[in-house]
């Protein structure tokens, strides 16, 4: 049986982390049957929770779930393989930041529209984008289909000390603590991406806050933090009603 750390309660992970992808789902975030979350288990990292390969978002439950470790090559020659770059990403990622608990990784269209510019990052021009100033990773590289050991250490490095990704003519990986607090990440820089474009659509002269005020709003974020369990929970209740075989 591998350690896993007693404090975490893996079923209650596994519903959380089950929710996280029917709401990626239901706000058209997701891409096919492909894209991949996931959220370590063991205190190294290690040892942690996946989507199977190519299942529906929509249709994902908690006990659908793997269980994996990243040490272990032999679950990619078996029928249970997961995604070989959800693996690559996933497994790369967990073994290299065993403070980094949950990891998403999806294509939202806004924030995959702002991955595709040759000017790749998020001006900091209102409060949802300046929430990022300072904590935004950008890859410029784009290696291809992650699904090689060198492209995973590549975007493990890219990430940095950053919470969230953002990937050149790819996508979004956004991490935290929690699943509130990472699905919180996604949903806000979905926000702020949309906000993005949509002012560069107009044509007209970005008005970009000064480092020092975009600093200070991402610094006052601090203290709505307790936001993401309440809009977590809040979205959880709603598939509790209308979708409730995710906890199954």
């Amino acid at each position: 049986m591998m350690d896993v750390v007693q404090t975490v309660d893996i079923e209650a992970l596994r519903i959380d982390l089950a929710a996280a992808f029917r709401l990626t789902a239901r706000f058209g975030w997701h891409e096919s049957v492909g894209n991949h979350f996931s959220a370590a288990v063991s205190a190294d990292g290690r040892q942690f929770l996946m989507n199977p390969k190519w299942r529906h978002f929509a249709a994902i439950r908690a006990s659908d779930l793997l269980f994996l470790d990243a040490d272990d090559t032999s679950i990619m020659e078996t029928a249970d393989a997961p995604d070989a770059s959800a693996w690559t990403i996933h497994g790369t990622l967990h073994r290299k930041r065993p403070d980094v608990r949950v990891v998403l990784h999806c294509h939202p269209p806004h924030a995959t529209a702002l991955a595709a510019l040759k000017d790749l990052g998020l001006p900091p021009i209102d409060m949802n984008t300046a929430r990022f100033f300072g904590d935004l990773a950008i890859d410029p590289d784009c290696g291809g289909i992650a699904d090689d050991a060198g492209e995973g250490e590549h975007i493990a490095a890219a990430l940095g000390e950053c919470s969230t990704l953002l990937m050149a003519n790819h996508g979004l990986t956004c991490t935290g603590d929690t699943v509130a607090q990472a699905f919180e990440q996604l949903y806000f820089f979905e926000k702020a991406a949309q906000t993005v474009l949509l002012a560069y659509a107009s044509g007209k002269p970005l008005a970009v806050m000064s480092d020092e005020v975009a600093a200070n709003t991402a610094e006052g974020w601090r203290a709505y933090a307790g936001m993401a369990d309440e809009h977590f929970a809040y979205l959880k209740s709603v598939l509790d009603k209308e979708a409730p075989d995710y906890r199954d």
